[in-house]
């Protein structure tokens, strides 16, 4: 019997360093435009800062735990042919979330304007006022900020002088706490209503205003969860890829980009492996991307220098636990402020230094879906904002001391007992975020989001250094968060050469 031979696949092959939410959405964006799409990962799952750690019948989210933008997410799933739906279940929290101030005095943060202003009204009366005058803010800069801007890419100098002036009139060179202290008179609530940054690596009094955008969006749109983890998202995402003839390649590591003059050719696998490619798209921490993959190609602007005098995000310290009890009083987020605000930022983000307060947030997901621990026991994490490794602390020395603070610290205020009925348990410091998924000075969130290193000023998506080089992720237009780093998945998808055009010259150039 003659077979034929298997059909070669002549579509322009893709080659997507890193399967992190970012590199999976570009990936599943690009196959349903008609690209062969590789995707490479040194983890042994898809997921990076979103990967799930489970042992002991626990399930620990690693990273992200905060979904806001689900049309986002669903508009994904539809431009790859499915329904979101039929993949994943996004179930709202309603509060938000819980702030714990130092005293002891709690806020449950919600969508409801009515609820809010009591809210506010319990700690500060006269800030009622201040409130809506804030969130009238807020709408206004994520009309034009989020709306208008978050999925334009930034590449044009000339594009960023005609967005300058909408840049002043909606305040973005004052910071965020700049923005908050202009409506609330007392210091619980320009806190609360200012924090937001800090959950995309940015601080709250050098982070640009824009980032006010939050708490509308926020309020329009609900803040969600993805049943059965955070990782839920992302295995469904990377079922989009597979569907549609795209492989995802783990435990391997990229060593460096390839290149043919000034074009980017394809990979170098540790393996020693070679991998062609017609476009290659980082969504590695562009400082990674720059400074180690293409450190042997002559860069203009994104030069070892340049990288060096950058201002990176904070980086974290994540304690995850699991008990053999269920702790129903506390809620699925719960954030705890300590006794300092600014001077507390001020040491990580300024000084470098390990303080000996924090503030914490804790996450209890079993509190919405008990299926990600054993029955009767709860699944935790707590994360604690600290230095990058631009600071002197000795992680190897300092871990456990830091974990036994944090436990004595939720032991005093709302997890009694809870040394008695640790069941499992794991932490991540800054040495994971370098060694583990290579992000420059081990900061978790790639460059920090000030005015300077925002939009055009920020690593553009399409690399300014190679041609067929694209950037996604948090690191690149528009910045860190969920909703973030989808907007520069669909912006690189927009960017590439059309694959047809690609192939039929491909194949006109054949003997």
């Amino acid at each position: 019997m003659n077979l034929a031979p298997p059909e070669r696949d002549s579509r322009p092959h893709a080659a997507i360093i890193g399967a992190g939410v970012g590199g999976l959405a570009t990936g599943a964006l690009l196959a349903a435009r008609g690209y062969r799409v590789s995707l490479f990962d040194p983890l042994d799952a898809p997921g990076g800062r979103a990967y799930a750690h489970r042992q002991d019948g626990f399930v620990f989210d690693a990273g992200p735990t905060i979904i806001t933008a689900p049309w986002l997410f669903e508009k994904l799933w539809e431009d790859c042919g499915g329904r979101m739906q039929d993949d994943l279940e996004l179930r709202a929290c309603d509060p938000f979330y819980t702030i714990r101030f130092d005293d002891g005095t709690l806020f449950n943060y919600s969508g409801d304007a009515k609820r809010m202003e009591a809210e506010v009204a319990r700690i500060e009366p006269a800030d009622v006022e201040g409130y809506r005058g804030f969130m009238e803010e807020s709408r206004a800069i994520y009309d034009v900020a989020f709306t208008q801007l978050a999925d334009k890419p930034f590449h044009s100098f000339a594009f960023t002088l005609g967005v300058l002036a909408r840049m002043v009139r909606l305040g973005g060179y004052r910071s965020v706490h700049d923005v908050v202290a202009r409506h609330f008179r007392n210091e619980k609530l320009r806190t609360l209503f200012s924090f937001h940054p800090l959950l995309i690596g940015g601080n709250p009094f050098t982070a640009t205003s824009f980032y006010c955008l939050i708490a509308h969006l926020e309020s329009k749109h609900g803040v969600h969860y993805a049943m059965g983890g955070t990782n839920a998202l992302v295995r469904g995402i990377a079922s989009l890829v597979e569907r549609q003839g795209g492989s995802i390649r783990l435990g391997e590591t990229v060593e460096a980009i390839l290149t043919e003059s000034n074009r980017a050719s394809g990979l170098r696998l540790a393996s020693g492996e070679e991998v062609a490619a017609d476009i290659v798209v980082s969504n590695a921490d562009p400082a990674s991307t720059y400074g180690r993959l293409l450190k042997h190609h002559p860069r203009r602007r994104w030069t070892d220098r340049k990288l060096a005098r950058a201002d990176y995000s904070m980086s974290l310290f994540v304690w995850y636990f699991g008990t053999d009890r269920r702790y129903e009083q506390v809620p699925h987020h719960l954030m705890l402020f300590g006794p300092r605000y600014r001077g507390l930022l001020d040491d990580i983000f300024r000084r470098k230094k390990l303080a000996e307060d924090f503030s914490l947030y804790l996450h209890r997901p079993t509190a919405s879906d008990p299926s990600l621990a054993p029955e009767g026991c709860d699944s935790f994490y707590v994360l604690s904002p600290v230095p990058n490794l631009a600071g002197d602390t000795d992680w190897e020395a300092m871990a456990e001391t830091y974990r036994a603070r944090i436990q004595q610290r939720l032991e005093e205020t709302v997890l009694p007992g809870l040394g008695q009925h640790i069941v499992s348990q794991r932490i991540a410091t800054p040495l994971d975020f370098r060694d583990r998924l290579l992000s420059w000075q081990g900061a978790a969130f790639a460059l920090e989001p000030r005015l300077l290193q925002s939009a055009w000023f920020r690593p553009h998506n399409r690399s300014e250094e190679l041609d067929n080089l694209y950037l996604c992720g948090a690191g690149t237009h528009p910045g860190a968060g969920l909703p973030g780093v989808l907007c520069s998945a669909r912006i690189v998808a927009g960017l590439v050469p059309d694959p047809m055009r690609l192939r039929a010259a491909a194949e006109g150039t054949r003997p």
